[in-house]
């Protein structure tokens, strides 16, 4: 693995400031993600996955979203201190998004190869129409869909093609971070295959480090080269993906994850949910803040707020669980 980070988070803390509350959306998250890697986010829907992506573009709800703490570094600049006139620069072109519902994403009255040129000329408005439209061939071939069919719109692509466009958007400038948030929702399993297959083909061909956002654990096992387990605003255990998917340690709630999904290897009667539901984050708990639906919570558990313990390839969050070479 390239040990040269590309993009760094440190102590992140996001609240959405609602009329009822406000919502601690994210509470000290901190990620490494290295150059050429992809990094698998998993979690309960409300975790703070799409908060964490959508922090990294500056992007989270204008007089919503506040970062209250913690620093995003991306090639060494802090991009909570950059102007906007220059976050303006890096979307797109440096760092790309791929959000939710992009069946939705793409524009009903522009043809595709329009939607993909205006990416190109909003970052390069010195280049030529002809090199414009030379680019938008190429990148639409890349993700395999014929140049010729520029000219249609999107409801004339099936849901395969349409991701593949809206990935074509994300990688029309080459970007060296793409974040992908869910990218194969709402795909039949074959398309879904297909897709992941592309994007990773393109990561190989362009460099691009990649932070793959889903709740699809057979995605993250076999695209991800590490990844980070996130439980109410707060990572909870992180490592290669090895260790996460082989290793004998995990956190209770990774464990509750794993215990969710069908084992083709075993016998089972039933598969085993996680009990309850995650907390209320307009009130943070004062311990862990798994505490509840932990089927091992102790005394301390309710009331010690645990650390990440471990290294680099493998930490987790917990009272009850000790890692060799922990700090």
């Amino acid at each position: 693995m390239n040990h040269e980070i590309i993009a760094e988070i440190r102590d992140l803390s996001v609240v959405y400031h609602t009329e009822e509350d406000d919502v601690h959306a994210l509470n000290g998250v901190s990620l490494k993600l290295y150059k050429g890697e992809t990094l698998g986010l998993v979690g309960e829907t409300g975790a703070g996955k799409t908060t964490t992506a959508l922090s990294i573009m500056r992007l989270l709800p204008k007089r919503v979203g506040e970062i209250t703490s913690g620093e995003i570094y991306f090639e060494g600049r802090d991009l909570l201190k950059c102007p906007e006139a220059d976050m303006r620069a890096i979307r797109g072109a440096e760092i790309s998004m791929i959000f939710q519902e992009p069946m939705t994403s793409l524009n009903p009255v522009l043809k595709v190869g329009e939607q993909i040129a205006e990416s190109i000329r909003q970052h390069e408005p010195d280049m030529k129409k002809p090199q414009v439209e030379k680019r938008v061939e190429e990148i639409l071939e890349m993700v395999g869909i014929p140049a010729s069919r520029k000219n249609e719109y999107p409801h004339q692509f099936s849901g395969g093609m349409k991701q593949r466009v809206v990935i074509a958007i994300a990688l029309a400038l080459e970007p060296r971070l793409l974040l992908a948030d869910e990218p194969t929702t709402a795909l039949d399993v074959t398309i879904q295959a297909q897709v992941l297959q592309m994007m990773g083909d393109l990561q190989q061909k362009l460099g691009t480090s990649t932070i793959l956002i889903t709740h699809d654990l057979g995605v993250v096992s076999q695209n991800c080269d590490r990844v980070a387990v996130m439980y109410a605003g707060e990572v909870v255990e992180s490592g290669t993906a090895k260790e996460i998917f082989l290793g004998e340690k995990h956190h209770p709630y990774t464990q509750g994850l794993f215990g969710s999904l069908p084992d083709l290897n075993h016998e089972t009667r039933r598969l085993s949910p996680i009990d309850g539901l995650m907390p209320d984050m307009t009130q943070v708990p004062e311990g862990c803040k798994f505490a509840p639906r932990c089927p091992h919570c102790t005394e301390q558990c309710r009331t010690c707020q645990p650390q990440l313990k471990g290294t680099e390839d493998h930490s987790i969050r917990c009272h009850l669980v000790s890692l060799e070479g922990e700090a």
